[in-house]
């Protein structure tokens, strides 16, 4: 008989540095008193991820969100952007807060990204965009898009929150599209709490990029542009700088741990790993199963609730389409018949356990947890 955990096992926890050394960067900013406005942790921190990231420029933000918010006004897009209903709410939050109408596009079964196909439909005089997402770290079909991009003369954003070191076919995911957005918060792979980034290989966009980002200050005397306040600070540049050197050991432990699932769930009918198909370096951000309820079962729900009782902690990420809030719910690209696919992944996909810190025992019994949850649903109809 399986025992619940003795602690919570959550679906991730934060990549922590050495405290002793994070100390010694905080002593080093007490010591120049310089805690935001672009100083020099920041400008470090700017330099060594866009050498790890192997971009032309980049800038640093305080969230992910307000990166995104920038990237949609410096890029002065108007009237509809398309998008994906299966990603977090920052993603369409950022097209609204910009005064503009995200549209939804149905996803493609196989990586749960944007479907390129339902992106051409949508197209009408008033989209400016595509705004797509590297969901899970899955790369989008990025050259479908930009087909699609050149020939409707439409701007591409990338919301790569996910996707920290993806890489296709030996190239950097943040070379692709017009600007790609990552996210640092403290759930991804690589963070600094809170925080994020633009990338991009315009240099007319940097300049425009770090004037929205301060306020729109070009000098002591001078604001030309209405800007937001989305600077990073130095004790949040600290920790990434400390983060980015642990990246590595992290990636080889959670690949580790990926592998173990995928041992311990190999021939289980009904439960598949999301992989990275062959030339895709996988971020190793998520370990996500999608669950066949007619071949498995039960149900993702079921999965869900179940493991909470041995003290598990799953997401069911991303439950519910953003197409379903009360604020988008209401555009025709909402309807169900326009997302088929997108209505049906959302029902199947659940986040497990995934991180470096995760021992191998503990995934073990994770992946005994929930074939035992299917033995005993089983042999309880069996009896009833």
């Amino acid at each position: 008989m399986l025992k619940p955990f003795p602690k919570p096992i959550y679906v991730t926890r934060p990549l922590l540095p050495n405290l002793h050394e994070f100390h010694k960067l905080l002593s080093e900013v007490w010591e120049s008193q310089w805690l935001t406005n672009n100083g020099p942790k920041h400008q470090q921190l700017e330099n060594e991820l866009r050498e790890y990231l192997k971009v032309k420029y980049l800038s640093i933000f305080n969230n992910g969100m307000t990166a995104l918010i920038a990237a949609v006004q410096a890029l002065e897009l108007t009237g509809e952007v398309i998008t994906t209903p299966f990603t977090f709410a920052a993603t369409p939050h950022a097209i609204y807060w910009n005064r503009l109408k995200p549209v939804f596009a149905d996803i493609k079964s196989d990586n749960l990204t944007i479907d390129p196909l339902s992106i051409e439909k949508h197209i009408t005089k008033k989209t400016s965009a595509i705004l797509a997402v590297h969901v899970f770290g899955q790369p989008c079909d990025v050259v479908a898009i930009d087909k699609i991009a050149k020939k409707h003369k439409l701007k591409v954003i990338y919301d790569a929150a996910h996707a920290f070191g993806t890489e296709i076919k030996g190239v950097p995911i943040g070379k692709f599209g017009d600007i790609t957005m990552f996210s640092f918060h403290a759930t991804k792979l690589f963070n600094t709490a809170e925080g994020g980034a633009l990338v991009f290989n315009n240099s007319k966009l940097k300049k425009s990029i770090e004037l929205i980002k301060n306020f729109g200050i070009k000098n002591e005397r001078e604001v030309i542009v209405s800007g937001i306040n989305g600077k990073m600070n130095e004790l949040q540049a600290s920790l990434g700088l400390l983060n980015l050197r642990e990246i590595k050991s992290e990636r080889i432990k959670r690949q580790n741990i990926r592998n173990t699932y995928a041992r311990e769930l190999k021939g289980e009918a009904g439960i598949s790993l999301l992989e990275s198909p062959s030339g895709i370096v996988d971020s190793l951000q998520y370990l996500v199963l999608r669950i066949d309820e007619k071949v498995f079962g039960i149900s993702r729900d079921v999965i869900y609730r179940e493991l909470k009782k041995y003290n598990v902690f799953t997401r069911k990420y991303f439950y519910p389409l953003c197409s379903d809030y009360n604020c988008y719910k209401t555009f025709p690209s909402s309807s169900k018949n326009n997302l088929p696919v997108a209505n049906k992944v959302v029902k199947e996909v659940l986040s497990m356990p995934f991180y470096g810190a995760l021992k191998e025992t503990d995934v073990i019994k994770i992946c005994d947890i929930l074939k035992s949850v299917k033995e005993l649903r089983i042999n309880s109809k069996r009896n009833n």
